[in-house]
């Protein structure tokens, strides 16, 4: 019986760069400990990495990736917030494929005036925050899911390649990024200390040593995957009017005539959210890569000051966060909310994108390649094709934005997003460390591809 399992038939099959044999697909199986990623993935989850706070579980990636021979190297904007950086293989002349998962974690801001007044105090006693555990035969805790288990996954992956003596002609780079949830420099909350992506994910392609063929930002996508990825904006609208002493004011019959424009939000907000249903509607993308389904809501309020409280305000903001499909730009964002403010009954306002990111989408042909893999390192380890992932997965920032945005063919997949079992990673485990394998090619005696006619070929791809 032929043992190239490549030549199963599945999407994209014409595209795998490396036919994996029965034989080193149980051997990279057996290679994987499930109770040892278990603990990894416990042992990160609860090591508290917010957002700007990431060193303690940076410190502890670079530790393990040099104690495993990865040969990690750091790389950051600034000596807290580092990249990691580690390398397998690279012994030929394979494609080389960067594996990325984020550091930070879910979590409060940790500043007890802003977070009183954006969760309920029993959200903030959650202790899933920033512990976890196995329960009932599930992991529980935030960080597990984003984004601690897929880090897991991806480093025990290249460990079992390792363990199981399969050398890679390609290079396979792992990095652990901060600042992928968040936040972003708005108003006074500024400078390099509440950058998110930019030392991240952005700072490891400019800065990081790394040239990757392909990448693949490791999260829980229920183990579908996408090649397309949406961003955002945060369209701030301060709507103007005018403070008047107590005293003196004269109150009007109706909201919308007072001078205050804390008064004058009913209508504002009515006419965003109109705005927002049609905008969903109305910017659908679908594209080879996914569905990606744009939504807007607003984050935030301000206006006023509540200790000097004698005349009112003249200004108070709105903070709408916009999603932006691959097609889409801030500038037909900010031209449709200036239409629909203009209709309003207003003194004045004015409209302002304080954060800007645009969405990306790989090339179909170009991904093609690393799909296939994909496709293949699933059906070899969970006897099914990789579906495509669901709307939700391909309607928010991932850090393959980065790299496509780059040029650098880029799709998510990862383990279940919500409740994942030990089971669960131990499958992801499996098929990132195939997926290296699809790509990067084995350095010793590795076998030729075989082309469509039949004629075996030393190329890294076939043609």
């Amino acid at each position: 019986m032929d043992t190239r399992l490549a030549m199963i038939n599945f999407a994209n099959a014409s595209k795998a760069p490396y036919p994996i044999t029965q034989a080193e697909r149980d051997a990279v199986a057996a290679a994987i400990d499930p109770a040892e990623l278990l603990d990894l993935a416990l042992a990160l989850g609860n090591i508290p990495s917010r957002s700007r706070e990431e060193l303690a579980a940076a410190t502890f990636v670079h530790d393990w990736m040099q104690a495993e021979g990865f040969r990690p190297h750091l790389s950051g904007a600034t000596p807290e917030r580092p990249n990691v950086i580690g390398e397998y293989g690279g012994h030929g002349t394979g494609a080389n494929l960067l594996f990325t998962a984020h550091l930070d974690t879910e979590s409060p801001s940790g500043n007890a005036t802003q977070d009183r007044f954006r969760y309920h105090p029993a959200t903030l006693a959650e202790p899933e925050w920033t512990r976890c555990w196995l329960e009932d035969g599930h992991l529980h805790g935030y960080p597990i899911s984003n984004d601690r288990g897929p880090m897991s996954c991806m480093l025990i992956a290249a460990k079992a390649l390792k363990r199981a003596g399969i050398n890679l002609a390609g290079k396979v780079y792992l990095t652990a990024c901060p600042g992928e949830i968040g936040p972003e420099p708005i108003e006074e909350f500024a400078g390099i200390d509440y950058m998110g992506k930019d030392i991240g994910a952005h700072y490891l392609f400019h800065h990081g040593g790394v040239a990757p063929d392909y990448a693949i930002a490791a999260e829980g996508t229920d183990f579908g995957m996408t090649w397309q990825g949406c961003g955002y904006t945060v369209m701030r609208i301060r709507i103007l009017g005018r403070g008047l002493f107590t005293p003196i004011l004269d109150t009007p019959a109706r909201t919308t005539s007072h001078p205050n424009p804390i008064y004058r939000l009913g209508p504002v907000i009515d006419a965003l959210h109109e705005w927002s249903r049609a905008y969903e509607h109305n910017n659908i993308h679908t594209g080879p890569g996914g569905i990606s389904r744009p939504k807007a809501q607003i984050a935030s309020v301000r206006g006023g000051s509540p200790t000097d409280f004698g005349a009112g305000t003249e200004v108070c903001a709105l903070y709408l966060e916009v999603i932006m499909t691959p097609e889409q730009n801030v500038a037909e964002i900010y031209h449709q909310l200036n239409a629909v403010l203009r209709t309003l009954d207003l003194e004045g306002f004015e409209l302002e994108p304080v954060v800007v990111r645009h969405g990306f989408e790989a090339d179909s042909a170009r991904v093609a390649p690393l799909a296939g893999a994909v496709d293949l390192a699933t059906q070899l380890a969970r006897h099914q094709p990789a579906p495509m992932a669901h709307p939700v997965y391909s309607s928010m920032w991932r850090d393959h934005n980065v790299f496509n945005m780059q040029r650098i063919p880029a799709l998510t997949t990862g383990m279940p997003r919500w409740r994942p079992t030990p089971d669960d990673l131990t499958s992801s485990a499996l098929i990132y460390a195939l997926t290296m394998l699809a790509v990067c090619g084995r350095h010793e005696s590795r076998p030729a591809c075989v082309s469509g006619d039949g004629v075996y070929d030393d190329s890294p791809f076939p043609s």
